[in-house]
Order: structure tokens, then sequence, then C-alpha cells
């Protein structure tokens, strides 16, 4: 018995050696790696235990991270909780980013629920835009509520630089280069009902309507709108001098087409920049339109004296197809004359006779060519 209790005492030393030096490397483990981020976390008044640094650590959270946003949120005077921030972690969201839109809406006294601006950072919005967005609004008095300022960053709009134009309008140049279907146009062309072309370059103020800001159109179609409303408001002019003399009615024309419905912009003024006089279209039609009645003509007149060429062909055909009738017909003469004698019905004098007459007919037919040719 006494030699069994001998056996097993060296075992329980062992065992309980192993366990200290193990309980050993362990503590020197945890000191090591969360030693440093405790003692922050401490110093900066922040209430976090090694056991809440090593569950961090086996649930994969970014210790160091968590602690650095709990000590920034804690001297902003921000109180937010270490379970909130690991959340928003583990679902995949950006903890700086929230920290810093977090504190940006403290400092400037704007009140949003934590849970509300992580909801909109998880859903792949900006919150320090949507924060910025705010601010501006604030101070410009401006009314911008939370869920707005999340639809308009989701859309893709930028919140800020909208809020900033609602205050301070801005100018849009039309044609705009680089900007919609006028990208490549320097001016607007245009021709009154005199047929005289002008060029027309516009500026157009506008101020962004908040409320129409989701789902409104953009620059592009206030370009495109402006555009088409001066082309069409010159087209109407009867002479292009009343357009020199008062370019302010094209554009008040324009204006009060109310352009804006449906866009993302109020527009305040249109204003004419410039207007040069172009080609006159209206003479440079009539020319093509002559040249075009001339070209048909010449083609008119080509045709009917291709079809006279054509019937003079047909017409010296039929002469040459008669003379050869008449050339069949002569050369039937002498065998007629022959089968007259063979048959009696022709005498030797009537044969000279016949003769006589050809050859006074040929002298009259000399002397008359003669006579003719004198």
């Amino acid at each position: 018995m006494n030699r069994s209790i001998d056996q097993i005492t060296p075992l329980i030393i062992g065992l309980v050696g192993l366990a200290i030096v193990i309980a050993v490397v362990v503590g020197l483990f945890i000191l090591i790696s969360f030693g440093r981020t405790w003692i922050q976390a401490r110093a900066s008044g922040v209430p976090i235990g090694f056991i809440d640094l090593v569950g961090m650590f086996i649930r994969k959270v970014n210790s160091s991270l968590i602690v650095n946003s709990m000590i920034t949120t804690h001297k902003a005077g921000l109180r937010i909780s270490r379970d909130f921030l690991e959340a928003h972690y583990l679902a995949k969201g950006n903890v700086g980013q929230l920290t810093q839109a977090l504190i940006m809406a403290h400092q400037a006294g704007i009140g949003i629920e934590p849970r509300n601006l992580a909801a909109h950072l998880l859903a792949g919005g900006n919150v320090t835009d949507v924060v910025k967005g705010l601010i501006s609004a604030s101070r410009a008095n401006i009314p911008l509520p939370f869920d707005q300022a999340c639809a308009i960053d989701l859309a893709g709009r930028d919140i800020v630089k909208a809020v900033n134009t609602s205050v301070d309008p801005r100018v849009i140049d039309c044609p705009s280069p680089g900007v919609g279907s006028l990208a490549s146009k320097v001016t607007l062309d245009a021709v009154a009902q005199d047929g005289i072309q002008l060029k027309v370059k516009a500026r157009v103020t506008v101020r962004t309507n908040i409320e129409r800001l989701v789902g409104g159109a953009t620059d592009e179609t206030i370009i495109a709108r402006v555009g088409e409303g001066i082309v069409s408001a010159i087209g109407s002019s009867i002479d292009y001098k009343q357009v020199l003399e008062n370019p302010d009615r094209i554009s008040k024309a324009v204006l009060a087409k109310g352009l804006d419905a449906g866009t993302a912009f109020d527009i305040l003024s249109i204003d004419i920049a410039d207007v040069d006089v172009g080609e006159n279209v209206g003479a440079k039609l009539e020319i093509d339109r002559a040249q075009a009645k001339k070209q048909v003509a010449q083609a008119d007149a080509e045709k009917r004296a291709a079809e006279a060429r054509a019937s003079q062909a047909e017409q010296e055909a039929r002469i040459y197809e008669m003379r050869a009738k008449v050339v069949e017909a002569e050369s039937q003469i002498p065998m007629a004359i022959s089968e007259a004698f063979r048959n009696g019905n022709l005498g030797v004098m009537d044969y000279y006779r016949l003769n006589n007459i050809k050859a006074d007919t040929d002298m009259r037919s000399s002397i008359s060519g003669k006579e003719m040719r004198q």
C-alpha cells in the first residue's frame, strides 16, 4: 500500500507541474497578446477585461479595432457599447467609418441613432457623406430627414454637392461639352422662318430640389430640354433679326415651358450668352432645289434627244430598206425586157425607142444637176 502511494505521488506532482506550466504559458500569451490593448483601454477610461479580449479573439473579431473605436467615441463624449461594435464588425461593416460618422454627427449636434447609421452602412451607403449632407442642410436651414438623406446616398447622388447646390445655385452650359446628346456640339444651331441660321450658346442657372433628387433626371435632361426649347423658339421666329434684337424673348419663352418638371433641379433662369449668324439655309436650299430641277430638265432633254436620234436612225434604216427594194425592182427590168422579146410583146424599134427615152432622161438629169451646182 505504501509502495503504491509512493508510485502515484510523483505522477501527481508531474501533472500538477505540467498544469502550472500550461497556465503560466497561457497567461503569458494572454498578457503578451492583449496586455497592451487592455492597458490602453484602462488608461483611456474604457471598461474592458481580459476575458472580453479573449472572447473577441475566439470570435475572430479585431480587438484592437474595437477598442480603438471605443476609446475614440469615449473621448468624443459618446457611449457606444462593445457588443454593438462587435455585431457591426461581424456583419462585415466598416467600424472605422461608422465611428467617424457618429463623432461628426455628435459634434455637429445632430441626433442620429447609431443602429440606423450602421444599417445604412451595411446597405452599401456612405455614412460619412450622409452626415456631411445633414450637417450642411442643418446649417443652411434646409429640412432634410435622415431617411431621405440615406435614400439620396443609396441612389448614387452626391448629397453634399446637392445640398450645397440647393443653397448656392450653379450654372450649366448649354450645350455642355462632354455631357448628354449635345456633347459634340459647340453651339445650338437653329433656323428662323426667313431661312437664316443662328448659332446660340445658353447658360442655365439651376438649384437642386432635394425632394425630387431621388428619381429625378440629371443635367443631361436639363441640357436636352433647354436645347430643344431654344431651337423651337428660334424656329417660330419670323425674322432672325427679332432674335438678335431681343434674345431675352427666346429665354423667357423657353423658361415658361416648365422644363424642370421631373428633374432633380429647379431652373432659376435661362440666359442667352451668345448669338452668331450662320449660313443662309433658305437660300442654300433654294439653290439646291434649282440645281436639282436643272439636273432633272437636263436628263429629260437628253432623253428626248436620245429618242430623236433613235427615231432618225430608224427612218434612215427604212430609207435604206426602200432603196434596196428600188434596186431590186430595177434589177428585174432587163429580165422583163428579155421576156417581152421572147414572147413577141416587144419589137426592136420599141427597144430603140425605149433606149432613146432613157438617154434623153439621163441628159436632162445631168443638165439640171450642173445648173443646181452653179
